[in-house]
């Protein structure tokens, strides 16, 4: 597992390089940083290739109605996405979303996640593709997009005997809803996410006919052009078999490194729930675009 998620760190890494040099020519600093938002759609011909790390740990939960200290279990999730644009009118990308998790329970150190161990307390590995599209519904709002992918299970057991739990092996359609809006001053910007999820095809999995729901909002504050603080509150409900919801608030930035290169970094608290962990995430994430 430990040479997958090298060999993928390095093809991004050669491949951020090389477009860094092949614009080193270029005169214009312009930064992608307001102007590519998750609402915004690529032009034809153009690459998203995003590397995100999301790290969950947690010592306490709430589970029928009960808040109490556990042990600790922590979740790390890494997630590819890659997006081209394909239309010549900009209103299509199509792209392919590949999730790798290294999860450990029973007190582990919230650190050991990047052992990508497999053991009595750990399990890890390359759990789910989804193919993607993104596009834009209404031709004359440009800031409005919609982006829908359809989840693949890669494992037979979502826990082992030893109960770690991995990944959920229900298949998952979503849809996601992305708009923004830049205040006059263009030193601020909204930003909304409306995600929908249904689960369903396998009677085992927790997940199986349950459909979430789950709405975000993000304001971000630019000091310059290459540079964005953020705030954010998001909000998870699934229904349906299995019930569930939990509230997060967090915050965070964005820097452009290079041309192409920007950097994310994020912290969230999860404030709320029914039959949840309570615990906090760690984010830091490198988009490349060209």
């Amino acid at each position: 597992m430990k040479h997958i998620f090298t060999k993928i760190v390095l093809v991004l890494v050669l491949i951020i390089n090389l477009q860094s040099y092949a614009q080193d020519d270029n005169d214009t600093n312009k930064s992608n940083i307001q102007t590519y938002t998750p609402s915004k759609l690529l032009n034809k011909g153009q690459w998203d290739i995003k590397f995100f790390n999301n790290l969950y740990t947690e010592t306490k939960g709430k589970f029928n109605g009960v808040k109490a200290d556990k042990a600790r279990e922590t979740y790390f999730t890494s997630t590819v996405d890659v997006f081209t644009g394909v239309s010549d009118n900009n209103r299509l990308n199509i792209g392919l979303l590949l999730e790798i998790r290294s999860n450990t329970i029973a007190g582990k150190s919230a650190t050991s996640v990047f052992g990508f161990s497999d053991d009595i307390n750990s399990r890890s590995g390359l759990s789910s593709f989804a193919p993607a599209l993104k596009w834009q519904p209404i031709e004359n709002v440009g800031n409005f997009s919609i982006q829908s992918a359809f989840h693949i299970p890669l494992i037979d057991k979502e826990s082992d005997t030893n109960g770690v739990f991995l990944d959920q092996t229900a298949y998952m359609f979503q849809n996601r809803f992305f708009y923004d809006y830049t205040l006059p001053s263009g030193k601020w910007q909204l930003f909304t996410e409306l995600a929908t999820e249904y689960n369903f095809g396998n009677d085992t999995s927790f997940a199986n006919n349950t459909f979430v729901l789950s709405p975000g909002l993000f304001m971000s504050y630019f000091p310059s052009d290459k540079s964005t603080l953020l705030g954010y509150v998001q909000h998870y409900q699934r229904m349906g078999d299995f019930t569930q919801d939990f509230t997060t608030l967090g915050f965070g930035g964005k820097y452009q490194l290079t041309e192409v290169l920007n950097l994310e970094i994020l912290y969230g608290k999860f404030i709320r729930g029914n039959d949840t962990g309570l615990g906090q995430s760690f984010n830091i994430g490198l988009r490349a675009l060209f």
